[in-house]
């Protein structure tokens, strides 16, 4: 990466306090740009004054889960065709297609591996 090359930039989505630090150092290690958000609505009003490259989100959060943050990005607005990575424990057959119905782009599953998911974002970003 040559320095006027601009880093992807990722929105993070997970209501866990140590899943926010881990994946923002992993993610800060691989080069990329993080913001994050504690859950879907934070998430949405950071989107409406914010841009990211790929959004990578939790499902089970308070307020607003992650099937729900999918279904309002995209429903319209700046970012509906934005990449969206799900990153969760959850691994059920009926999650992963709830998620793909609502848009979800990908599913990634806790724990996660730094380098798999740093190639995950790279592969959904361009």
């Amino acid at each position: 990466m040559t320095a006027d090359t601009p880093k992807t930039r990722i929105l993070t989505v997970d209501d866990s306090a140590s899943m926010r630090a881990l994946l923002k150092h992993a993610l800060l290690g691989q080069g990329f740009h993080v913001a994050q958000a504690d859950d879907g609505v934070s998430a949405l009003e950071w989107l409406a004054d914010n841009d990211c490259d790929v959004i990578i989100t939790d499902i089970n959060m308070p307020r607003m889960d992650g099937f729900g943050l999918i279904e309002r990005v995209r429903a319209g607005g700046a970012h509906v065709h934005r990449p969206i990575l799900v990153l969760s424990t959850e691994s059920s057959d009926e999650k992963k297609a709830r998620a793909r119905a609502a848009g979800a782009t990908g599913w990634i599953v806790k724990p996660f591996d730094a380098e798999k998911l740093a190639a995950a974002v790279r592969r959904v970003a361009h």
